[in-house]
């Protein structure tokens, strides 16, 4: 079918002889996006009309919050402390786990295949969770507040940063680690001196910059009970308090382009 939607192009060598050039897939990926795009279409009912006679309303609520409130700040203070004290201690404790979870993930440092497997499954299906399901799940096990927050953000950073560090350590150079071990050093000591200098310059870039995201990911956890200004959010928008909203969104956007200018500023002195 491909074929005869798309003939091969023949070209004619100088020699005389005619040969298929090779086809092209463009076509064919194109179709498939094209049905993909119009069966997503059916199956989620989007409508441009909808989309374009409706959007003036959510304007209209961003109207609602402009100018903030400004007298609501001083009981805002304390939600935004717990949102980042939440993704700090979160962030902080899921990349140290992450470390020896990466290693034992390394096939190039970890003799047994079957560790290994079993290390990189774990981190996949920890990827696989969304933060908001993590936070839900933890918020039964654990009980409404912060701590289920911390958890979800600690899974996440976990999974995250023992992603990458574990592809890192395996494109790392082994010829110092080799060498190491060939005047009588232990795989931790060869590690400790010739993998871990190469890899914690990214290692620290990459938990700085799990950090940054997860100050905005703890910013909605509380929409599940897991506290922070999240819970702020849900109670005002409820109330259908918008400038009190207002004046939330203006505080994170202000703490997380701060924390991302001193971490942006960090992770270049690292790289």
């Amino acid at each position: 079918m491909y074929d005869k939607l798309f003939p091969p192009k023949k070209v004619l060598l100088p020699s005389g002889k005619v040969v298929a050039e090779k086809r092209s897939r463009t076509p064919l990926v194109l179709l498939i996006l094209v049905a993909a795009t119009v069966l997503s279409v059916r199956f989620t009912d989007f409508s441009l009309k909808v989309l374009f006679t409706r959007i003036g309303k959510f304007f209209g609520i961003i109207g609602e919050m402009i100018p903030p409130k400004w007298d609501s700040f001083p009981a805002l203070w304390q939600a935004l402390v717990s949102t980042l004290q939440m993704s700090l201690l979160g962030s902080m404790i899921g990349a140290l786990i992450a470390l020896p979870f990466a290693v034992l993930a390394s096939a190039n440092i970890v003799r047994s295949k079957a560790v290994v497997a079993v290390f990189k499954i774990i981190l996949s299906l920890l990827r696989t969770l969304p933060t908001l399901v993590t936070a839900l799940i933890a918020t039964f096990v654990f009980g409404l507040g912060p701590m289920a927050g911390v958890v979800a953000i600690l899974l996440f950073t976990l999974s995250y940063v023992g992603k990458l560090l574990y592809e890192q350590i395996e494109n790392v150079d082994m010829g110092p680690f080799e060498a190491m071990e060939s005047i009588g050093m232990t795989r931790i000591q060869a590690f400790r001196y010739a993998i871990v200098p190469q890899v914690l310059p990214g290692y620290l870039s990459t938990s700085l910059f799990c950090f940054e995201g997860n100050v905005r990911y703890a910013a909605i956890l509380g929409y599940v009970g897991a506290g922070g200004v999240g819970l702020l959010i849900k109670e005002n928008i409820g109330f259908r308090e918008y400038p009190s909203v207002g004046m939330i969104i203006l505080a994170l956007v202000v703490t997380v382009y701060l924390i991302e200018t001193v971490s942006e500023h960090f992770r270049k002195k690292l790289i």
